[in-house]
């Protein structure tokens, strides 16, 4: 038994829209859902971690999300990019 704050009703006449739509707008829809996700656990990042600057939001982001691994090496080339810039 799954456990869902949606009435079955609600889910079955969701899905019926959904199938109504083209393709394009189902993957219109799919960008729109993920932007908005990734802009509040952006969000979220920010209001936990006021100091953080934008790399160090992006960096926490991908470990979160991605594991720590990559966001050491994101890190790393955040540091990189920075040492190349005149000064």
């Amino acid at each position: 038994m799954s456990i869902s704050d949606t009435s079955i009703e609600a889910a079955k006449l969701q899905i019926t829209l959904l199938q109504s739509k083209t393709t394009a707008e189902r993957l219109a829809l799919t960008f729109t859902l993920s932007d908005m996700t990734i802009s509040l656990s952006r969000r979220a990042i920010r209001r936990a971690n006021p100091s953080f600057s934008k790399e160090e939001i992006n960096c926490r982001f991908v470990e979160l999300h991605y594991g720590k691994p990559l966001a050491d090496a994101l890190n790393q080339y955040f540091v990189e990019c920075n040492n190349d810039q005149p000064k």
